[in-house]
């Protein structure tokens, strides 16, 4: 069984290869994903028998005025691998997000929740995961929210930078959802991937994100308590914080289909937080 991954720098990229050293990682220089075909190709050419692709254009906001290159790196790549692998017989995997929701209400939204995104990123995730459907192989689209870890950008690393100047910050506090360690997700991937092997029947759509659900102003105080910073957090609306891609309200997902499928339960992000830090070499 050999492995191929899209992508090495990301943050559930270099947690993949922690975990699956073996595998053979390919960067932009390798297999650029504005350039599908030569996606595809390598891909064809890899012998692979599990494909995970853990690349993705991810500026949220940038992608309001640059949708086109959004589109074809989100949508139009994942969609070139997924037939390129239907037609080797690999099975799949794509990292999607709670971002193809339009956010509304406060229930978990289940894999078969009608879809309908705010903003140009979603939408670029969304027409990814009907690509890769529409390929007819073995898949599995797997959506996640809210990724943090030792590695890039993020929330986390971006808490922690701001609390060494900071001993006050406003935090929004109507949007919740699960902040999910992207060790967590390299994980599941590689769970699931061994699975479709076995069983490409269970390909499908499928949620994976860390628990308790929180808003981003709780998420940062638990940063700050566990990485012994002292600073204060004032709760504030997105109306407060305006930027130029809405982002959902309500990221809640619904993962009880992926533990039945896979039995992969919803990791705990405050362990997945204190495994960070150490990692950051954060004294608490």
């Amino acid at each position: 069984m050999s492995l191929l991954i899209f992508g090495k720098t990301g943050q559930v990229a270099q947690e993949l290869a922690r975990r699956a050293p073996q595998a053979r990682f390919l960067n932009r220089d390798e297999a650029d994903l504005s350039n599908p075909g030569a996606c595809a190709a390598a891909l064809r050419a890899s012998g692979a028998t599990i494909v995970i692709n853990a690349a993705a254009y991810t500026a949220v906001d940038k992608a309001e005025t640059d949708e086109a290159a959004a589109h074809r790196i989100n949508a139009e790549a994942p969609g070139a691998m997924a037939r390129a692998a239907a037609e080797t017989g690999a099975a799949f995997i794509q990292i999607s997000t709670d971002y193809v929701f339009d956010g509304s209400g406060t229930a978990p939204f289940s894999p078969d929740a009608p879809t309908a995104p705010i903003g140009a990123y979603g939408r670029s995730k969304l027409a990814g995961e009907k690509a890769v459907r529409a390929a007819g192989g073995v898949h599995a689209i797997l959506r996640t929210s809210w990724v943090f870890s030792a590695h890039g950008a993020n929330f986390v690393k971006t808490m922690l930078r701001l609390s060494e100047s900071r001993d006050r910050l406003s935090i929004v506090a109507d949007q919740v959802g699960g902040p999910t360690p992207a060790a967590a997700i390299a994980a599941a991937c590689l769970a699931i991937g061994d699975h479709l092997v076995r069983e490409p029947q269970k390909s499908g759509t499928y949620h994976f994100s860390g628990a308790p659900d929180v808003s981003w102003a709780d998420f940062a105080r638990a940063i700050f308590v566990r990485a012994g910073r002292q600073v204060d957090v004032a709760d504030i609306t997105t109306a407060d914080y305006p930027t130029p891609a809405r982002r959902p309200a309500n990221s809640r997902l619904d993962c009880s289909l992926t533990e039945a499928a896979f039995g992969l339960s919803r990791p705990d992000w405050r362990a997945g937080l204190d495994d960070v830090l150490t990692e950051l070499g954060v004294t608490r």
